[in-house]
């Protein structure tokens, strides 16, 4: 046992209450998992909690809890308690505290959930949770429409459980996550993001998508997102290439491809999940990169660098490939490979554009796309030998928009290997292209 934990265990019982581990760290302890979170019960009140040690802080007097400060870190002990009716299908009304550890396990969501440990390692599980995981079985506690019904989120915490620790939802459990799917809408689009997030990065995000799609659950948010969710159906056999990828970021990606949805709409819908900007920014330039690289090798665009998708060979490739890694950044471009390496071979894209590009540009990609990465000269603006101050000075011009459309372009001619990087060869091609 946590040597913090163990300290806290003995000085509430030496003073004469009771006190237990409770919840996911002893769910985790039973299934021999690492544990990350500590949570404690106990039947003394907060003010003789906080009496039973030099360091607190009284983190949620209002529903019993005390943070105990130890140097080996905090601990949340929370007297038993009871809870009255939920207010906005989320949090009790108000609680009750009580001395009876199996009352206080009652109130929680999920028998895994539901168990206690004491100070000598003994498991207190007075609702089948130990059996529960035994059998593989993700099972609420009591009545599962009661349990939803008091907290909505459960419903995806339960898909996260299923997920993360592959267990089978007990039928009722899911009949009543069906039934209830509809009170979500009630909860802060901020928790929903949470869950989400917990789900993707976890060990097996596939299963994770399936559920979510079986329960519908995302049809009933309290904001409507502008994604087809229903894409996913097409891609299934792809969906397990997720948990290939590391890094939330790189798997919401492909994810978010699979939707054949604009980068411009995903980003509205993940601004409206409250997924951070750094999240946000990094994903769309993705989606970005890969939607410019399509658009580029489609026929008759015109320009020099487009070619037919069907017949883009590497040297096309390149160009096309180092152009859009320069305008959309080298992170996304690195994103975008690790994307488009996770995709099993057999997995072709449903649509007529999306299947030519899967199969023609994505195997070259795979391929080269590292070498050509290596090989550009430089990828950002910082990296040109010369500066916009070099540039106004040069040509006796006054800063303006221009200089930015300038350099950008001198940057993509040296990534293409068409200048050198260096002061008086772009000066040179800044005196050019202004004629």
């Amino acid at each position: 046992m946590d040597h913090g934990a163990a300290y806290v265990l003995n000085a509430l019982t030496s003073a004469g209450y009771e006190a237990y581990l409770v919840g996911g760290c002893v769910r985790d302890a039973v299934l021999e998992r690492p544990i990350k979170d500590i949570d404690i019960a106990t039947s003394a009140l907060p003010e003789q909690v906080m009496a039973c040690f030099p360091r607190t802080a009284p983190t949620g007097l209002q529903h019993g809890t005390v943070t105990v400060i130890l140097e080996q870190g905090t601990y949340e002990v929370t007297t038993f308690r009871k809870e009255a009716q939920y207010e906005g299908f989320r949090r009790p009304a108000s609680v009750e505290y009580i001395s009876d550890l199996t009352e206080d396990l009652r109130r929680r969501d999920f028998t895994m959930n539901a168990m206690a440990m004491d100070i000598a390692g003994t498991v207190i599980d007075p609702f089948g949770g130990q059996k529960d995981l035994d059998l593989g079985m993700l099972r609420c506690v009591g009545a599962a429409e009661e349990r939803f019904g008091e907290d909505a989120l459960r419903m995806l915490r339960c898909i996260r459980f299923a997920s993360t620790y592959n267990l089978e939802v007990e039928a009722k459990t899911w009949q009543a996550l069906l039934e209830q799917a509809p009170l979500l809408r009630h909860i802060a689009i901020e928790r929903v993001r949470s869950e989400l997030e917990r789900m993707i990065e976890g060990p097996a995000p596939a299963r994770a998508v399936r559920l979510l799609l079986a329960s519908r659950l995302m049809a009933h948010l309290k904001k409507q997102l502008p994604l087809p969710f229903e894409m996913w159906l097409a891609h299934d056999d792809a969906l397990d290439a997720v948990s290939a990828l590391s890094g939330q970021q790189t798997r919401w990606a492909l994810l978010l491809m699979f939707l054949e949805t604009p980068a411009d709409t995903v980003r509205t819908a993940l601004q409206e999940l409250t997924f951070s900007r750094a999240d946000t920014d990094a994903v769309v330039a993705v989606l970005s990169l890969r939607e410019w690289l399509a658009a580029q090798l489609t026929v008759g665009g015109g320009d020099p660098r487009d070619a037919a998708l069907e017949t883009a060979d590497p040297a096309t490739l390149a160009r096309v490939w180092k152009l859009g890694a320069v305008r959309r950044g080298e992170a996304a471009a690195r994103m975008l490979l690790q994307v488009l390496r996770a995709l099993p071979q057999q997995h072709t894209e449903a649509r007529g554009e999306l299947a030519r590009f899967r199969q023609t540009v994505v195997p070259l990609l795979v391929r080269h796309a590292e070498t050509w990465l290596s090989e550009i000269p430089c990828l950002s603006l910082k990296e040109l030998a010369i500066t916009g101050a070099d540039v106004t000075e040069a040509l006796d011009e006054k800063p303006g928009p221009w200089m930015g459309v300038l350099l950008q372009q001198l940057l993509e001619r040296v990534a293409l290997g068409e200048l050198r990087n260096d002061r008086q060869t772009l000066l040179h091609a800044a005196r050019d292209a202004s004629k």
